[in-house]
C-alpha cells in the first residue's frame, strides 16, 4: 500500500511539474507574443490594402472593411440593411449562380455592420483566390441589389425584429446606448426598429452604398496562405478602376463634439422598461466609458477582470457564487472611435431586482473602498496575459484585427507591447486608473422587468423614466 501511495505521490508531483512549466510557458509565449509581419499599401485611388503571410494551412482569409456604420444612418438599421443585401448576387451574377459558384469551391462568406464601420469576408481555400478574389470586388464595388432580394431579405429582417422584442437580452444595449449617448449619433441602434427598417427602401441602400462604399473609404485586408507580391499585383488590377468619389464621404461626429454629449451624465438616471410576462429582470448599470485607442486600454482591461471580466471575478463571486442572485454577472467597456461605455451587466428573478442592484453596487464600489491588493492583481495580470495571445491566432482574428486598426487608429504596438503594459500597472497605477476610467457618479441604470412589481423599489436609484420593450422609438425626456 506505501508502494502505492509513493508511486502516486511521484505522479502527482510530475504532473504539478508539467502543469507549472506548461504555464511558465504560456506566460513566456504571451510575453513573446507580437504581431505577425505585414505589408500595408494605399493605392492611387485612396484604397489601402493589408497583406498577412500566414503560411501554416492552406486558407486565406478576407476582410473588407468600411468606415461606415451606424453613426451614419439616416434611417437607423440602413448600415446593417445594406450589409446584408451585397452578398445576394454581383450585377453580373444573380443570387443562386453566385452562392452556387461559392459553395461548390467551399467558400464562407459573411457581411454585417457595427456602429461605426461594415464589413464582408470570405474564408476560401488559396487555390480558389483566382475565383473568389473577383467576385468579392464585385460584391464590394458593384453588388446586385435587386429589388425582389431586397424584398424578401427585409421580410425576414423585419420578422426578426419583432421576435427581439421578445428579449430582454437583445434589447438592453440599444436601450443603454440611448441613455448613455443621448442624441448621439452613437446612441443609434445598428439594427434599426420595426418602423425604421419599414421605411427603408432599395433606393436608400443604392445611394448608401454609393455615398460610402468608397476606396479612400475601405480597406481591404488578406491574411493566409498567398505570395505577398503576386496578390498584391492582382488586388491592384482588380480594384483599379474603382474611383474615387468626387468629395470625400462625411466624417463621423468630432470627438469634442461627443464628449460633451456624454459628459453631460450629471445625475442618476433609471430606465425601467416594461416587460408585462417577465418574471425576472435584466439590467445594465453604468456610464461613460473610454475610446479604443486610449493610451490605458490595456490597463483598464487588467483592472475591468478583477471586477466582472473572468469567471472568478469579484460581481460573479458575489452575484452568483455567493448570493445564488443570478447564473452570472459581468462588467465590460465598450470602446468605439471617439468615446466608449462601462457597464455592469446580470439578470435576476424579479422578486430580488434591488437585492441584486444593491450587491452589484456594493461589489463596484469595493474598487474605491477596498482597492486592489497585489496578489489580485498579479493574478488578473497572469489571467489576462494567458488569454491575449489565443485571440489572434487564427488567420481571421488577424485580418479583423488588421481592419480594427484602420478603422480606430490603433497600431500594432498594442499587440507587441501589450505583456509590457500588463507588467507595468502597479497596485498605485490601478488607484489612479480607477479614479480616472470608471464612473462613480450619476450611474445610469437600465432595467428590463416587471414594472409594475418593481418602479417603487427603483425609484432610489435616480429619476425614472419609463418606456416598453415593444417600443418601437424611445425617446428620452
Amino acid at each position: 500500500m506505501k508502494t502505492i501511495y509513493k508511486n502516486l505521490h511521484k505522479a502527482s508531483l510530475a504532473m504539478l511539474t508539467s502543469a507549472a512549466l506548461l504555464c511558465a510557458s504560456l506566460q513566456v509565449s504571451a510575453a513573446e507574443f507580437t504581431l505577425p509581419a505585414y505589408q500595408k499599401t494605399v493605392l492611387d485611388n485612396g484604397l489601402t490594402i493589408y497583406l498577412m503571410e500566414q503560411d501554416e494551412v492552406p486558407l486565406i482569409e478576407v476582410v473588407a472593411m468600411v468606415k461606415v456604420g451606424a453613426v451614419n444612418d439616416s434611417k437607423a438599421g440602413l448600415a446593417e440593411i445594406t450589409a446584408s443585401n451585397l452578398l445576394l448576387g454581383t450585377q453580373a451574377l444573380e443570387r443562386e449562380a453566385f452562392q452556387e459558384t461559392l459553395d461548390f469551391i467551399g467558400t464562407n462568406t459573411n457581411s454585417g455592420a457595427s456602429l461605426e464601420y461594415s464589413f464582408v469576408s470570405a474564408s476560401l481555400a488559396s487555390k480558389d483566390a483566382s475565383v473568389v478574389m473577383p467576385l468579392l470586388k464585385d460584391v464590394i464595388t458593384a453588388p446586385a441589389l435587386r429589388e425582389s432580394e431586397f424584398t424578401q431579405l427585409k421580410t425576414r429582417y423585419l420578422a426578426g425584429l419583432e421576435r427581439q422584442k421578445e428579449s430582454p437580452r437583445a434589447k438592453i444595449g440599444t436601450f443603454f446606448n440611448a441613455l448613455v449617448y443621448g442624441s448621439h449619433p452613437y446612441a443609434n441602434s445598428v439594427s434599426g426598429s420595426v418602423s425604421s427598417v419599414s421605411g427603408i427602401t432599395l433606393s436608400d441602400v443604392k445611394a448608401f452604398h454609393q455615398q460610402w462604399y468608397r476606396p479612400e473609404n475601405t480597406a481591404i485586408v488578406v491574411a493566409g496562405d498567398f505570395d505577398s507580391a503576386q496578390m498584391l499585383k492582382e488586388l491592384k488590377k482588380l480594384f483599379a478602376t474603382w474611383s474615387q468619389s468626387a468629395t470625400s464621404a462625411s466624417k463621423s461626429p468630432t470627438a469634442n463634439t461627443l464628449m460633451v454629449k456624454v459628459a453631460n451624465l450629471n445625475k442618476a438616471r433609471v430606465l425601467l422598461v416594461n416587460k408585462e410576462d417577465a418574471t425576472e429582470s435584466t439590467f445594465y448599470i453604468g456610464g461613460k466609458g473610454i475610446k479604443r485607442s486610449n493610451k490605458d486600454f490595456v490597463a483598464v482591461s487588467v483592472i475591468n477582470t478583477i471586477l466582472g471580466g473572468r469567471f472568478t471575478s469579484w460581481l460573479n463571486d458575489e452575484l452568483r457564487v455567493n448570493s445564488g442572485l443570478t447564473y452570472g454577472a459581468r462588467s465590460r467597456f465598450s470602446s468605439n472611435k471617439d468615446a466608449g461605455t462601462f457597464l455592469i451587466s446580470t439578470f435576476t428573478r424579479t422578486e430580488t431586482t434591488t437585492e441584486a442592484i444593491d450587491l452589484a453596487l456594493k461589489t463596484y464600489e469595493k474598487l474605491w473602498k477596498a482597492g486592489i491588493d497585489s496578489d489580485t492583481l498579479e493574478s488578473a495580470k497572469a489571467y489576462v496575459k494567458g488569454q491575449f495571445p489565443p485571440r489572434y491566432e487564427t488567420a481571421s482574428q488577424l485580418a479583423f484585427l488588421l481592419g480594427q486598426m484602420f478603422v480606430y487608429d490603433f497600431d500594432e504596438s498594442f499587440i507587441n507591447t501589450f505583456s509590457q503594459q500588463v507588467n507595468e500597472l502597479s497596485v498605485e497605477k490601478s488607484k489612479k486608473i480607477i479614479q480616472e476610467y470608471f464612473p462613480k457618479e450619476n450611474l445610469q441604470f437600465v432595467i428590463i422587468g416587471k414594472a409594475e412589481a418593481i418602479k417603487e423599489q427603483v425609484q432610489k436609484y435616480g429619476e425614472v423614466i419609463e418606456a416598453d420593450i415593444k417600443d418601437d422609438e424611445l425617446v428620452l425626456p
